[in-house]
């Protein structure tokens, strides 16, 4: 039996092929002129709530591309700032820097337990704060990019998951409060 959350989520991954199959096409023009304008930034960006399911739906099209350290197009690969820099560069048409320090920096903590769909979920990776980051998906689970030591893909992790609780910092968002 097809529950409404099977059903939801089949239509989810539905939008994330199809908007797998449209970014293939994109390009990465507008990406890369775009980024250099406000990627330096140090002011908060506030982004629509209504973009919580596009960045979403655009960071589920891109599971499975490879980790690749510095990178961040999916012909290249990701690294984790990499990765959230181009999702919502596509999703939202907001800049962010590639840096997952400057990212922490310019975005808002929010509880643990308040985080929604699109929000930042920040981890210590490397014995430093803020050494790799992802977005959160919703169900205590998040999307990141790895990584190779830890599986090289883009892929979802849950926060129960041992060792990000044990490595989690804090849980931030851009999206207006």
């Amino acid at each position: 039996m097809i529950t409404h959350a099977h059903h939801r989520l089949m239509r989810c991954l539905f939008f994330a092929a199809t908007l797998a199959i449209l970014a293939g096409c994109a390009g990465t023009g507008r990406h890369a002129t775009r980024l250099g304008q406000n990627a330096n930034s140090n002011q908060a960006i506030v982004i629509n709530n209504d973009k919580r399911d596009e960045v979403v739906l655009t960071a589920l099209a891109l599971l499975d591309t490879r980790y690749k350290y510095g990178g961040s197009t999916p012909g290249r690969g990701f690294d984790c700032s990499g990765f959230v820099t181009y999702v919502f560069q596509n999703a939202s048409d907001n800049a962010l820097p590639h840096n997952t320090a400057s990212i922490a920096r310019i975005s808002r903590p929010i509880p643990q337990n308040g985080l929604r769909p699109g929000d930042f979920v920040f981890f210590n990776t490397l014995g430093q704060s803020y050494s790799h980051m992802g977005i959160y998906i919703g169900d205590g689970r998040f999307i990141n990019a790895p990584s190779s030591r830890s599986g090289g893909r883009v892929r979802i992790d849950s926060l129960r998951d041992p060792y990000y609780a044990h490595r989690f910092n804090d849980a931030r968002t851009q999206f207006r409060l």
